[in-house]
């Protein structure tokens, strides 16, 4: 049999079969031996096969290669990663300007992760039934932003059906990772779009927000008009992957247009002379929120970074 991992607890697996029937499985011993550089062999989204063993149980025999992962460096001195999720079409990042309040540092960080994983990236800004005029037109600011940079942006509530149904035609027939702050009614806006689900609000990301765990999952859950969504951990849980200095304006694409216009090579766009990056932020070409996101990013700082105040 060939089958779609839902679901990982450490030890056991579940995996949906035909029919939508949903098994739980061990993973076959020659695979747990395999010289990984991974936590966990098997991860939410794989293909795999399985088999049956003598004694009634079933196996993962083999894992599917894999069209693209993200993962979640490990906080211990193994220098391993825990992959959270593969083989995804789409992440979306669940944000909004107030109760609580996303930071554009926290949306960058999202966005370079998924760019240094290759998968797309899209950004809901959610709860806009509740914003007055004047933060109205500051959302539409930041949408702006991130819409002139190449990024999808929807601005919804979970109870305007016609925002729901936008969201349904963004979800249908792909794999979507789902991410955001716990508070942003990402559980809210699941249950709007599949009520099938019934996921109770902070379910599953309150757990997932705190702190830095070490046993931190995803599920996948299937959705009725087509597609998958895969709820995962917060991006402070995901953290980003390692990189150079020099390779971090690659996953700023508008960074990495202007990235080989420089005079030198290995200019990290800080204080280099000739810096295109450097200038195009001078310019306007460049926004100075996402230039400070940049150098957090450099920096190895947290991205909490606040570049407007409500009052």
């Amino acid at each position: 049999m060939t089958g779609l991992v839902v679901k990982s607890t450490g030890s056991w697996y579940s995996v949906r079969i035909e029919d939508s029937e949903v098994i739980e499985c061990r993973l076959k011993g020659k695979i747990r031996l395999d010289d990984r550089k991974t936590t966990n062999p098997v991860a939410v989204g794989d293909i795999v096969d399985l088999e049956r063993d003598k004694d009634g149980s079933n196996q993962i025999s083999r894992i599917h290669p894999r069209k693209n992962y993200i993962i979640r460096k490990s906080i211990n001195l193994s220098k391993q990663a825990h992959i959270i999720a593969s083989n995804i079409d789409q992440a979306i990042l669940v944000a909004t300007i107030v109760a609580p309040r996303t930071s554009l540092g926290f949306i960058d960080r999202f966005l370079v992760t998924a760019e240094a994983y290759q998968i797309p990236a899209k950004i809901i800004f959610n709860k806009k039934d509740i914003l007055d005029e004047e933060m109205l037109t500051l959302q539409e600011e930041v949408v702006q932003l991130y819409r002139h940079i190449g990024y999808d942006c929807y601005e919804v509530s979970a109870f305007d059906t016609q925002d729901i149904e936008s969201l349904k035609s963004l979800l249908k027939d792909k794999t979507s990772l789902i991410s955001g702050h716990s508070g942003v009614g990402k559980s809210t806006l699941v249950n709007a779009i599949e009520p099938n689900l019934e996921l109770k609000t902070g379910d599953i990301s309150s757990a997932h927000l705190k702190g830095t765990h070490t046993t931190t999952f995803a599920e996948l859950f299937p959705l009725s008009f087509g597609g998958n969504i895969i709820d995962s951990p917060g991006i402070k849980e995901l953290g980003l992957v390692e990189m150079k200095k020099e390779e971090v304006a690659h996953y700023f694409p508008e960074m990495a247009l202007k990235m080989n216009d420089c005079k030198f090579n290995n200019c990290i766009h800080v204080n280099e002379p000739g810096c295109a990056i450097i200038k195009g932020t001078e310019q306007g070409d460049i926004s100075p929120e996402r230039y400070q996101s940049y150098l957090g990013i450099l920096n190895g700082e947290e991205m909490e970074w606040k570049p407007w105040e409500i009052k």
